[in-house]
């Protein structure tokens, strides 16, 4: 599916939006309208990368706004940044989700025995590549793991860029433990962590923090489509979430300069400061923080 997007505003504001096009350039959902599958019968899905390799800005599909467009999570009123906890530095993967899925927060996971988070299932990439922001690619499903975060079911599903030149070699999760030693451990300590910095107890996971294979992955993604088909059927309790599939003629989206900037030159200087902390902590002593 050829897919473009188009940014609004300016990065690291509370204005800054990417809306998605199709090739006709009517803009659309990448939550409802960008189909699940690239090759069903292949189990090739689609995968909207939210977060680039190696960034902190927690960019996100806004599943509550008309369009749903990416957009920086805000959380008491400041944008959220993921802390650099050593050795990592930002996201370690391309991180984004599959379109036309959903965790259904009233549904108790029979695995983890909690609800679902109330968004798209997350993919982390683990190609090559260094995508780009609102980048739109096929990825063949490795495996999954069971984060449980602050209560809720929040899988990780491990994928693979399709068109990656090593895709060929990479075919369950036992093949990222093989190509890539190291690779899986860490994923498992970032999730940990990542927001011990801001004062938060470390993650728990179901699976005693084990990885699920390829079956049960694929599994686990084919159940949050059918939750999402009885989300935009109305069959279950929409809430808040915006579950028109959308496709409009192009609209203008005006965003004053002079506010924009104005914002920008606030943020600029906060989002330095962060982007440059590092956090160094013992793991025994979870109220231990330390930025260097």
């Amino acid at each position: 599916m050829s897919v473009t997007v188009e940014e609004r505003g300016k990065p690291n504001t509370q204005d800054y939006r990417v809306f998605f096009k199709n090739s006709e350039g009517k803009y659309i959902s990448p939550f409802h309208d960008i189909p699940i599958y690239a090759n069903e019968a292949q189990n090739i899905f689609h995968a909207v990368v939210e977060v680039p390799r190696w960034t902190n800005a927690k960019m996100e599909i806004a599943t509550k706004d008309a369009l749903n467009p990416l957009k920086q999570d805000v959380k008491k009123g400041n944008l959220r940044y993921v802390a650099n906890v050593f050795p990592h530095r930002g996201y370690i993967w391309n991180y984004g989700a599959i379109p036309q899925t959903w965790e259904d927060p009233n549904h108790k996971d029979s695995d983890t025995g909690c609800c679902g988070d109330n968004d798209p299932i997350d993919i982390c990439d683990i190609g090559n590549k260094v995508c780009s922001r609102g980048e739109v690619i096929k990825v063949k499903v490795l495996g999954t793991l069971a984060l449980i975060d602050e209560g809720e079911t929040d899988w990780k599903v491990i994928v693979i860029n399709a068109e990656d030149p090593e895709a060929g070699d990479f075919n369950d999760i036992d093949d990222v433990r093989r190509i890539k030693p190291g690779y899986l451990e860490a994923t498992v300590d970032w999730f940990k962590t990542y927001k011990v910095p801001d004062g938060k107890p470390e993650n728990q996971f179901g699976f005693n923090g084990e990885f699920k294979d390829r079956d049960f992955a694929i599994k686990t993604v084919k159940s949050t489509h059918e939750f999402w088909k009885a989300l935009v059927s109305k069959a279950t309790s929409t809430g808040e979430l915006n579950c028109n599939k959308i496709v409009l003629d192009p609209i203008r989206f005006w965003v004053l300069f002079s506010s924009v900037m104005t914002l920008y030159i606030q943020y600029i200087c906060v989002v330095k400061y962060i982007l440059d902390v590092t956090y160094l902590f013992d793991l025994k002593m979870e109220d231990t923080s330390l930025p260097l």
